[in-house]
């Protein structure tokens, strides 16, 4: 069986002034099981998702992104999800609308390596799994939200502290980068530290534009 990516709406208005794609979690292993709308990784991206719909106020399209697979398989990455995502809601609506990617672990790894896709405009990374050799390209000028758990054991913190340097030194992005004192990788213990500052980021970002 092939597997396929999904867009699951959130909110939908007519005309709505801005696009938010929320990206989920998974195996950081190149798992090529299918993802499912109930495991855990999808799941916690839920209230977060309808917390950035009530905070557009019928304002933004929100969309969550289900990954053709649960891994990050070198061959096929939770990036060429999040474009094709991208290519098929840009369809729907005009290019002309500002987007921001807002994912959690590797769907922040995927919203950063993303950021620099003519179409986004923002950014948000909540515990983002990456790595010293990720380079996102295109991102000069983007704002860019990056939230961290310092328990965190699953992503490690200071390789996103890293990155979050580069981004702004090197790549002259507009980068926030937040460590959450006590906070763990599944965002449970301070959820609200994770939602509040993503939702408000997401909305400030495109209604600014």
């Amino acid at each position: 069986m092939e597997l396929t990516p999904r867009l699951i709406p959130v909110a939908v208005p007519d005309d709505p002034e801005g696009l938010v794609v929320v990206l989920h979690g998974g195996a950081k292993r190149g798992e090529t099981l299918m993802v499912s709308p109930a495991q855990l990784s999808v799941l916690r991206m839920i209230p977060i998702a309808r917390r950035i719909a009530r905070a557009g106020r019928h304002r933004l399209a929100v969309f969550r992104l289900l990954n053709a697979r649960r891994g990050w398989d070198t061959a096929h990455t939770p990036v060429d999800d999040t474009r094709w995502a991208l290519q098929q809601l840009f369809g729907r609506f005009s290019r002309s609308l500002p987007c921001c990617l807002v994912g959690h672990s590797l769907g922040g790894r995927a919203a950063l390596l993303a950021a620099g896709e003519p179409e986004v405009h923002s950014a948000v990374a909540l515990a983002p799994w990456v790595q010293p050799s990720d380079r996102p390209e295109g991102v000069r000028g983007k704002p860019i939200l990056i939230i961290h758990g310092s328990w965190d054991r699953v992503a490690d913190p200071a390789k996103a502290a890293e990155l979050a340097r580069r981004l702004q030194d090197r790549d002259g992005a507009q980068v926030d980068f937040r460590l959450i004192r006590g906070a763990t990788h599944a965002m449970l213990a301070r959820h609200d530290s994770f939602s509040a500052p993503a939702a408000q980021f997401a909305v400030a970002t495109l209604r600014r534009r």
